[in-house]
Parts: C-alpha cells; structure tokens; sequence
C-alpha cells in the first residue's frame, strides 16, 4: 500500500483537525468530564479508526488491512498501559481534576510529534540496514522482561531528571494558577506546577516510543500504516482516561499480556531478520531459512492475549480489591486536599466513590477487609475523610440555618 502525496497530506490534516477540535470544544474550557461524556467521545474515536480500518482493507486489501488493526490494538493496549504512567504523575504533581485534560492532550500532542519522528527514522533505518530488525527485536524481548519486574510508584513519578533540572534552574512555583503555565511568585515571573507536569509527561513520552515504534514496525513495514494506526491509538486517549479511571488499577495482569506480545513480536522481528539476513557474522550473510509468523497469526495472538489478560483481571477477586483499595486512598486523598478542586460537585463525586468503594471492600470478606486494617496509614485516611465530611455537612447547616434566621 503505496499512499500519495495528496493521500498522506488529507490525513495529517484529519489527525491534526481532530486535535485542534479537541482542544477548542473541550479542553479549553477547563471542566472534568462526565462519565457519559467520556463514553461518547472514546467510542467516536474508536468508531472513526475502525472506519478508516474497513476503508483500508477495500482500498488495499486483507494483507494491509490486517496489518493496520494488529498495529491499532497493539498500540492502543501499549497507550492504555501509558494512561497508568500518566496517573501516577498527576497524581504526584496533584493536577486538579478539572485541568487534567489540558495536560493529557499536550502528551497526546507531544507524543504524536515525538513518534511521527520515530517512524521516520526507523524507516530510514530499515530501508538502509537490514540488522536494524535485530536490534529492534532486542529492544521489544529486553521490554518485555522488564514489564514483568515489580515496580514502585517512585520509578514513574513526575519527579524525573527534566523536572529537577527545571526547578534548579528556573524559579517555580508550588502552587497551580489555574491552568497557567507561568505565573508571578515572590514578585518574580515563576514556572507554574502545570508546566513542570507537561515536561514530565513530554519526557515520560519520549520513553514511550521507544517501546511502541519498534512493536508496529514489527508488524508492518508500511510507513503510512505505522503512522495511521499510531495517530488513531493516540486520538481519543483523553476521553479513554476518563471513561477508565477507577478501573486503571483493576487490570493487574495487563503488564503480563503487554510482555507477551511485546515478547512475541521480538521474536516475529528477530525471525523476519534472521529470513533477510546480510549480516556477515550470521551465516556467512546469507539468509536463514526459518519460519516467518504471518500478519493474520499476529492479530489472532495479540486480541487472543489481551482478552485473556483483561477477563483474568476484571473477573480476579484479588484484582477487585487491589482496585478498591488503591481508589478509596485516592479518594480520600483528593477528598481531604481542598486545593485539588474548587468544584463542589467534583467533591461530592469524590466522597460518593470513596464509599463505593468501601462498600466494595467490605462485600470482598474478611481476607481482604484484613488488608484495608493491616494498613494503618490508609484507616487513618479513611477515618479523616469521613471526619472532614461530617465537619463540612455540619457547617453547611449551620449556613442554612443563618440564612434562614437572617431571611
């Protein structure tokens, strides 16, 4: 599937059309999104992708046609897996909830710059050095090993090297102003939170791509088809957040089944490598022959993997409450933190999860309720939440009561 000039030019002006209505219907003006509008909004995304999917398979065929959907599904399962990254540095950063689209669609911009430019290079590099499908098998096995390592909170925070060298440098501020990325401190022209947070997802996004280039690439060599299938994971990924947020910590096997494909892809690469060999040192240059896993094997295995993966963890009792207890503490963070949100209606919604939640946790049983106890620092949590919300119900009766005594 060879795309025309004119081609490649009407669908980097659709993608860059979608983000720009993205920004001016929804994200300037800052709000937190509802569930139904969250839900809307992914399933157009995802709607318009697989569209233009159908459209390549009648324009180009089966063969093109299921190279685009194996890469699509990888790479949105690889962005899902991002979207827990983000998370944690928003969360560290404490984003207000209402400025978080903001943030989310500069990463998706920035990824989308960042990855177009190493697709580029990849297929420069592949159009020159055959061995470069080795080297990228390599990038995808070493990947997958180090998704099934355990990984603290602290390896993915926003506190990376960029970040620390922004506020070495450069005088910042501690707290948000609005959504801001400048602001005045100390009578000094200051870096807000918001900008450092946008460095930190712009860095966390470079890290990204090294991880997802090399895995479409290893599913087709198809510079425009790499393109699409990345730009369409990417679009839409906002609204994904949103609609997921809560079940994010539900897919506890998620890492596992992004290893395996990640893993299966490495050896699909290394094999494709090893059947164009011109490496001296390999057979004296010449070809192997070996068996080559075909794009249709590569689809079945990759959806195979994931349904597998996600039914595991969404049906898991140990998955339900690893989530219940990881969002009743961030409930009850962002409950007692009066400056995560000026939104009334926001902190309503916030305490309502956070019983919700409990309410999960106690219908779990003993074994798990035992593991909300044996964590003193969460019950103490809990119980400040619960304090800071009867205190603030009392207060706003005893308002009531004074209009009511003045009127």
């Amino acid at each position: 599937m060879d795309a025309s000039p004119l081609v490649w030019t009407i669908t980097v002006a659709g993608v860059l059309g979608l983000l720009l209505f993205d920004y001016f219907f929804h994200v300037r003006k800052a709000h937190v999104p509802s569930l139904k509008e969250a839900a809307i909004w992914s399933s157009l995304y995802v709607g318009i992708a697989i569209l233009f999917g159908v459209g390549v398979l009648v324009a180009a065929g089966v063969h093109s046609g299921s190279e685009y959907f194996a890469g699509y599904i990888t790479e949105k399962a690889l962005s899902v897996d991002n979207l827990f990254v983000f998370l944690i540095i928003m969360t560290s950063f404490r984003v207000p909830r209402e400025d978080q689209q903001k943030v989310l669609l500069f990463g998706i911009a920035f990824s989308l710059v960042a990855r177009t430019g190493f697709i580029f290079l990849g297929a420069a590099l592949i159009n020159s050095f055959a061995w470069v499908f080795y080297f990228f098998g390599l990038i995808l096995l070493i990947t997958a090993g180090n998704m099934l390592k355990p990984e603290s909170s602290e390896s993915k925070s926003g506190d990376n090297v960029m970040v620390r060298i922004a506020r070495k440098i450069f005088h910042t501020s501690p707290d948000y102003d609005g959504d801001k990325l400048f602001t005045v401190h100390n009578g000094k022209r200051a870096l807000t939170p918001m900008l450092l947070v946008m460095v930190a997802i712009g860095g966390t996004d470079l890290l990204f791509a090294l991880d997802s280039i090399p895995a479409i690439f290893g599913l087709t060599q198809n510079v425009y088809i790499v393109f699409t299938a990345t730009a369409f994971s990417l679009l839409g990924l906002r609204q994904l957040y949103f609609l997921l947020d809560g079940l994010l910590d539900r897919l506890i096997y998620l890492s596992y089944g992004l290893a395996t494909i990640l893993a299966f892809i490495g050896v699909k690469l290394v094999l494709h490598a090893l059947h164009e060999n011109n490496v001296p040192i390999i057979n004296h240059g010449e070809p192997v022959p070996v068996f080559e896993i075909s794009t249709g094997l590569s689809l079945t295995v990759i959806v195979g993997v994931l349904v597998v993966t996600v039914l595991a963890s969404l049906l898991s009792p140990a998955g339900r409450a690893q989530t219940a207890i990881a969002n009743a503490r961030r409930h009850a963070t962002d409950y007692l933190d009066l400056g995560y949100t000026a939104d009334h209606t926001e902190r309503v919604r916030v305490y309502d999860a956070l019983r919700h939640e409990e309410e999960i946790i106690r219908s779990l049983g003993g074994k798990y309720r035992k593991m909300v106890h044996e964590e003193p620092e969460l019950m103490e949590l809990l119980l400040s939440a619960h304090a800071e919300h009867e205190e603030s119900v009392q207060r706003a009766a005893r308002e009531d009561a004074g209009r009511q005594a003045g009127e």
